[in-house]
Formats: structure tokens, C-alpha cells, sequence
């Protein structure tokens, strides 16, 4: 009986070596205290995980520029959610590089000391949102959801997914989770002239959206707070310019002496933006050092 044991025994070692060659590994624990924030992760066996981000950006509220009334409205919001009162969804659009996505971040490295965290999440696995709101649903933290640069196609998933986060499923949102997403359309998805044809008048005259329409603008409402981006003047672009030359240690005179510089920079680029203003101050401020 002996021999039969330990022969079954070996064969069954081997038979558990197998399978567990062919099955995907464990999703690795969530470090919570490794930092604020954290991006959501597929493996290339379709396993998902939450994986702690080492360097986050530094940027603060204060070096976000001629932004003031966009900056005051998510900080509020942000400091009400953190603060455990209600607190909306938030959905930036506009300019490209006006401080859409660096507002976000601001707010994570205001917060995140009061228990604000933010996890990244990539638009091709926004299906994915009801695990990532199971996963911190039970946390003492509070977590916003952050989609940079959202925008859809006619019929992609995950345009469904995230209307149902926000507002559509059976379960309710968990009171610790928010999402502030990014885009440089205001409903997300691409408007085509024919969408006009679907509009109906009555015999008021009133004007009445089809339901191509109504379906194109259906994702953008359950957005609690908008806010949008607007491109900057000439004036603001150049004060933007200043304040990230004055916080890579140029004077007063090299400020000064670098606005024709910074106009041509912009004028190359077909922008004024703040993401223009950053990069020129990054150039001339090397060049300089």
C-alpha cells in the first residue's frame, strides 16, 4: 500500500504542476500605502490589477494659471467629496493643453493628505469600472476615477459601461468614488451634420432632439459639473510663460528679454496654451542653464 501511495502521490504532484502552469497567476496585493495614486492594469492573459504609481506629478493648484473659475469650482467639489458631504462627477472639456488633466492631478496633491486617492483608468477598460468600485468600495479612503482625453467612437463598449457608472446601474455609486474625466468634446462622441435631421419641430414651433441627438448627449448629463477650457489670449499665454520661467530660476530681465521668444514658439505650434507655455520655459530656461 506503501508503494501505491507514494506512486499516487507523485502523479498527483505532477497533474498540480500542470494545471498550474496553464492557470493565470494572482493579482498582486494593492499597496495601499505606497502612495496617492494608482493606474489600473491588464496583464496579457486578461487578468486586471491596481498597480501603485512611484512618481506622481507635482504640480499644485497655484501654478495652474488664468483658469480661476474652472480651478475654484473642482477644488470645491473635490474638498466637499473628501469631507465625506455630496460631492458631483466632474467632466472637463475644451482647448487642448489648457489644464484639463494637470487640474486633476492638482487636486490629488492638495487632497491627498485628507485620504484622497486617484486611480487611471485607460478608456479600453472602462468595462472594467464595477470591479475597480467593488475593490475600493470598502476602503476608509476616498477615490476618484480619473479618464484622461475620453472620447468615443459610434458603438464602442465602453461608452455603455461608464453611463451605467454613473448613473444607470441597479447597485448604488459607492459614497467613496467619484469620476472626473477629461475631453476635448463636450459629448464625447463625434457630431455629424445629419444629426440635425433628427431634430422635429411641433406646431408650437418648439424644437424637439431626435434620438441620435438624445443619445450623443445622454453620457455628457450625468456629468454633475462641467467645466470648460477656453484657449488663452496672448497676454495670458505670456503670464503662464512668466510663472513657470520665475519657477525654473530665471530673473526678472530673462522673463522679460524671453517674450518675443515665447510668441514665435506659439506661433510655430498654433497654440497658445498653457502645455505650449511649459515646454518653451523648459527650453529656454536649459538653454540658459
Amino acid at each position: 500500500m506503501s508503494a501505491a501511495l507514494e506512486q499516487f502521490l507523485v502523479r498527483a504532484e505532477a497533474l498540480l504542476a500542470r494545471v498550474e502552469a496553464i492557470l493565470p497567476p494572482a493579482a498582486p496585493q494593492v499597496d495601499w500605502e505606497r502612495g496617492y495614486a494608482f493606474r489600473w492594469r491588464q496583464r496579457s492573459n486578461g487578468a486586471s490589477y491596481l498597480q501603485a504609481v512611484a512618481h506622481v506629478s507635482s504640480i499644485a493648484l497655484d501654478d495652474l494659471q488664468h483658469v480661476g473659475p474652472q480651478k475654484e469650482q473642482i477644488e470645491q467639489n473635490t474638498r466637499q467629496f473628501v469631507a465625506g458631504k455630496p460631492a458631483n462627477n466632474v467632466l472637463l472639456t475644451g482647448a487642448r493643453g489648457t489644464g484639463k488633466s494637470s487640474l486633476i492631478k492638482a487636486c490629488l496633491n492638495q487632497f491627498g493628505k485628507d485620504g484622497l486617492r486617484l486611480i487611471e483608468v485607460d478608456k479600453a477598460d472602462l468595462a472594467e469600472l464595477p470591479d475597480i468600485v467593488d475593490l475600493v468600495a470598502g476602503r476608509p479612503e476616498r477615490f476618484i476615477i480619473f479618464c484622461d482625453d475620453l472620447s468615443f467612437e459610434e458603438g464602442e463598449s465602453g461608452y455603455k459601461a461608464l453611463k451605467v457608472a454613473l448613473d444607470g446601474s441597479i447597485s448604488a455609486q459607492s459614497d467613496n468614488v467619484l469620476i472626473y474625466a477629461t475631453s476635448n468634446r463636450r459629448h464625447l462622441l463625434p457630431e455629424r451634420m445629419s444629426d440635425n435631421m433628427s431634430y422635429k419641430h411641433d406646431e408650437n414651433g418648439d424644437l424637439h432632439p431626435g434620438e441620435t441627438v438624445e443619445e450623443k448627449i445622454s453620457l455628457s448629463e450625468r456629468f454633475g459639473l462641467w467645466l470648460t477650457f477656453y484657449p488663452f489670449r496672448q497676454d495670458d499665454y505670456l503670464a503662464i510663460v512668466a510663472h513657470w520661467l520665475s519657477s525654473l530660476g530665471c530673473t526678472e530681465a530673462q522673463i522679460e528679454a524671453a517674450r518675443a521668444d515665447a510668441l514665435r514658439w506659439a506661433l510655430q505650434r498654433g497654440s497658445r496654451s498653457g502645455r505650449v507655455a511649459w515646454q518653451f520655459a523648459k527650453d529656454y530656461a536649459g538653454k540658459l542653464a
